[in-house]
């Protein structure tokens, strides 16, 4: 981050979560979000960031990919990064992988459309949809690679199918998980960020 020179106004970074019920906090307050904690996380280092949600719970990447021209049209201005945050539910609902691929690189497309640089964050699927999850292992790795975009994993080892980083559903991350899970996604934001 540059350092700034004295009485000149303090940056203010503005991220879009894209995103799914990982990013929209399913089951939790509003407070302990993923989007809520990263901004508060963000906030350490820029006071004045802020965090958009447009997350969506159940949303494939498709879903993301239709609603993406309102979410970009609704906002006040660019944002300085968007976390594009989808794909679980199209494991989860037998979505072709080739068309989820298809679908994220479109995301990307119209983010670079709109001069909105992209972190991309990877899910690995939980051992349990590890056979079925195969074929979906390398889209993000060539969504990334394609466009030239940085990515990082949502969640750290440590959470994925642990249940005392679990909601009582087994499948949606608890407060301790979304705050392991912004934690670890803060480092790559942050040299995203690298230019404020």
């Amino acid at each position: 981050m540059k350092a700034r020179s004295a009485g000149a106004p303090a940056p203010r970074p503005f991220v879009l979560a894209l995103g799914d019920s990982l990013t929209a906090g399913h089951g939790l307050p509003r407070d302990t979000s993923f989007v809520a904690r990263l901004e508060q996380l963000l906030r350490e280092h820029f006071p004045l960031a802020s965090v958009h949600d447009a997350s969506a719970s159940g949303d494939t990447a498709g879903d993301a990919l239709r609603r993406l021209p309102s979410v970009v049209g609704s906002l006040s201005h660019r944002p300085d990064l968007a976390i594009v945050e989808v794909g679980a539910n199209d494991l989860l609902q037998d979505v072709p992988p080739a068309r989820t691929r298809s679908d994220l690189a479109m995301i990307v497309e119209e983010l670079e459309r709109c001069c909105i640089p992209v972190l991309l964050a990877t899910l690995a699927p939980p051992p349990l949809l590890a056979s079925f999850g195969q074929a979906y292992s390398t889209i993000y790795r060539d969504v990334a690679e394609k466009y030239r975009v940085p990515s990082h994993p949502f969640f750290p080892t440590e959470v994925l199918g642990q249940p005392r980083y679990s909601l009582a559903d087994k499948v949606h991350p608890n407060a301790a998980g979304i705050d392991l899970a912004a934690r670890n996604m803060l480092p790559a934001v942050l040299r995203e960020l690298s230019s404020f």
